[in-house]
């Protein structure tokens, strides 16, 4: 593939930093060497010596003072080596990407860690999304999605979408406009960018579907698109066998996949993964050199050690644990939400992801009933038009969140919201 066509005029000319190379050599460089040219602070000032972090499972997770000065220094733009080790084999297991064994030209693939997936989020929109760009996504989406988007004064086009997902004839329908043939041809505005979370979708909860997946997949390689797979909800699939990613079936290096720890492990150690076509991660790459630097050393090397300690089979059965206690919430809303709105409320039951997407029957925007009438009554959920490509736009939907209120705290919330909306109808 021709990834320089994809690249903003920003990102294209990027260079490596030489402070940063010179960096990351002195890393990797043996003890004997003599470095006079690294700004990196000495870390014998620092004040922190040792740490010892208790985990549930009883095993701890230590620093002593070598490991706690290597923790608090700089250290490599893309990551620490050993936990890019340990998600590179994560991810060949999880989904065996074609593109493993090709080569750095063919979009071979590669990873790097980010600041949370947001971080890499951003940076990819950064990379790839010009002023007037046509993008194309399923709305409702994320709202971070659209923050980090629209600032970049392009023209966001929906896709139509249900509680399984982006829709391939709907995609079909709005690429006809374009020619295939033509899309490479100067001033084309065919899109090069479809965005999607094909998991437990924030705020929607749809899930896509291996069929979807596919028909999506040949439409992105007939007007050479590339997908942004999204996918922090990829770890809270509430059945087995878990749904194959579109990264399983990239045979043209044409994903780039966003995966986050914020769900499974901590959403405050900040801690994500871009993985994609080489050419393209190492320009993200770039982009990290220029910006935050890299991610907190001190959280890499907690959760490597960690991960490292569980091996991948630890690690998917904490995942288990995680799945079955967001599966029992999801139950209990559900629950609720029969007992209580059944009446006056539509849904699709969530088969990943913290969220349930209801919409209200009579009520054509929910934003004031939400916003000022349940609030007086000290129930808060989220207006659908926080989601929507342009907010201001009547919406008769709301988002529930399952993840954190007890099922007892999530059914008086829903009695309380069914009185709301009988008062309003």
């Amino acid at each position: 593939m021709n990834y320089a066509r994809f690249l903003t005029a920003v990102s294209g000319a990027r260079k490596p930093s030489p402070i940063r190379l010179l960096t990351e050599l002195q890393q990797r460089s043996p003890p004997s060497l003599i470095s006079l040219a690294g700004g990196a602070p000495n870390p014998n000032t620092f004040p922190f010596q040792s740490a010892s972090i208790q985990v549930k499972n009883g095993q701890t997770v230590t620093f002593d003072e070598t490991a706690m000065k290597r923790a608090l220094q700089y250290s490599a733009s893309n990551g620490i080596p050993e936990l890019l080790t340990w998600m590179k084999d994560l991810q060949k297991a999880l989904h065996n990407p074609p593109t493993i064994g090709y080569s750095h030209e063919r979009g071979q693939m590669d990873m790097c860690v980010t600041t949370g997936s947001q971080e890499g989020l951003c940076k990819v929109f950064e990379m790839l999304v010009n002023p007037g760009d046509n993008v194309l996504l399923d709305a409702p989406t994320y709202s971070g999605t659209l923050a980090a988007l629209q600032p970049l004064g392009c023209n966001i086009i929906n896709v139509p979408s249900d509680h399984h997902g982006m829709n391939p004839g709907a995609l079909k329908e709005v690429l006809s406009r374009w020619d295939p043939s033509e899309v490479h041809k100067p001033g084309s505005t065919s899109p090069r960018i479809l965005y999607t979370i094909p998991n437990g979708g924030n705020p929607t909860g749809a899930s896509m579907t291996a069929e979807r997946k596919k028909d999506v997949y040949e439409l992105a390689r007939l007007y050479d698109m590339l997908i942004i797979e999204d996918d922090p909800y990829y770890f809270l699939q509430f059945e087995k066998p878990w749904a194959p990613t579109f990264l399983s079936m990239d045979v043209d290096g044409r994903i780039i996949r966003t995966d986050s720890f914020s769900k499974i492990l901590s959403s405050g150690l900040r801690i994500g993964f871009v993985t994609g076509p080489k050419p393209l991660i190492d320009r993200i790459v770039l982009h990290i050199q220029a910006s935050t630097m890299h991610t907190s050393t001190f959280t890499q090397l907690m959760v490597s050690q960690l991960l490292h300690s569980w091996g991948q089979e630890g690690f998917l059965q904490h995942i288990d644990g995680v799945i079955d206690f967001y599966r029992k919430q999801r139950d209990a809303m559900i629950s609720s939400a029969d007992k209580w709105l059944a009446d006056v409320a539509e849904w699709h039951a969530p088969s990943a992801g913290m969220f349930l997407w209801m919409k209200l029957k009579g009520i054509a925007d929910t934003q004031q009933l939400i916003m000022e009438k349940a609030l007086e009554k000290e129930v808060l959920l989220v207006p659908g038009n926080a989601f929507m490509i342009n907010g201001s736009d009547p919406c008769p939907y709301v988002r529930a969140a399952f993840s954190l209120s007890t099922p007892e705290q999530i059914d008086e919330a829903f009695r309380r919201l069914s009185l709301l909306i009988k008062e309003a109808l």
